[in-house]
């Protein structure tokens, strides 16, 4: 594994003075994974709040090339980039290694972008999908999306007298991903560097589709102090809200939290749950619970059901 101070030589892909919010975790994200690429990258990114807030003409953050494409199509295009790169290595007009990373928040990902992402994992491009998952559309409103989790407050599923936000549980695209049978998934999230530049250092190493999921805080949706992207992401690895795991040709490796405590006290951090605390919902914020609990024990069931499996 990279260490940190290897890290700290390698040249920032994402320079500062972009406008993501104080306290947004995406541009963390893209620094950790893309500085832990050996060889030199080339960067795909959908509309979302990522491009929007570091490409605004006529000036850019990106120290890389960079490919701005719409919301649903980054895994097309970074596809296409990964066929002409290798077009051009077949006819001997480039002989560099290159690293294809495309990124886009969960909207771009879990929805609009499917279609898109699913293709180009089936088809085996050598690339890796990065979603910086803040859980709803944050860019245009805060809708929503199919990573949204049960019980929360977006401006289309809003809690009220109605309802108490969202109804459904989100999408777990993670083991979609899985389903694709790619050589490489993980989950990480933000608030722990060492986990996710692992995952990434392990994905520009392995050969096809690759995808990491990275759960990002998002101080605007989400409703807490911008000082607590890092702490908020690592109470939602430590509550099993979102838990982190590899799944490397088939075989799961879980990462344990030392005491596993109670969903609430992550969901108690957000303005987004704060009607879950009113009298009334004892019962849903039961129902959460019980949904965190039965996930967790199906991720282990999977793990050690894959334990003896050869890589």
């Amino acid at each position: 594994m990279v260490t940190l101070k290897e890290l700290s030589t390698r040249p920032e892909p994402l320079t500062g003075g972009h406008r993501m919010c104080p306290g947004c975790g995406a541009p963390i994200i893209v620094r950790q994974v893309l500085l832990a690429a050996k060889d030199p990258v080339v960067v795909v990114s959908a509309t979302g709040c990522l491009e929007v807030s570091t490409t605004i003409f006529p000036f850019t953050a990106w120290k890389v090339p960079f490919l701005h494409n719409a919301f649903e199509n980054s895994a097309a295009t970074a596809s296409g980039v990964e066929a002409a790169y290798h077009s051009l290595k077949r006819q001997g007009r480039f002989d560099k290694n290159i690293q294809i990373v495309a990124f886009g928040g969960d909207g771009g990902t879990y929805d609009i972008g499917f279609q898109s992402l699913s293709g180009a994992m089936e088809r085996g491009h050598d690339l890796l999908y990065v979603c910086y998952n803040n859980e709803a559309y944050m860019n245009t409103g805060v809708q929503r999306s199919g990573a949204t989790p049960k019980g929360a407050t977006t401006t289309t599923a809003p809690a009220g007298k109605v309802s108490q936000g969202k109804l459904q549980w989100r999408k777990d695209l993670t083991e979609i991903m899985v389903a694709h049978e790619l050589p490489y998934v993980a989950q990480a999230t933000t608030g722990n560097w060492a986990d996710l530049t692992k995952k990434a250092e392990k994905a520009f190493a392995t050969r096809g589709p690759k995808f990491i999921n990275v759960l990002q805080p998002c101080r605007l949706g989400w409703g807490y102090r911008p000082e607590d992207t890092a702490v908020l992401g690592r109470l939602a690895f430590e509550t099993c809200f979102w838990p982190i795991y590899e799944v490397e040709n088939g075989v799961y490796k879980v990462t344990k939290p030392r005491d596993k405590k109670p969903v609430a006290e992550f969901l108690k951090t957000q303005e987004r749950f704060r009607h879950l605390f009113k009298p009334g919902n004892e019962q849903l914020l039961a129902d959460i619970q019980q949904g965190v609990d039965a996930h967790w024990a199906k991720l282990l069931a999977k793990e050690a059901m894959t334990a003896g499996v050869k890589k």
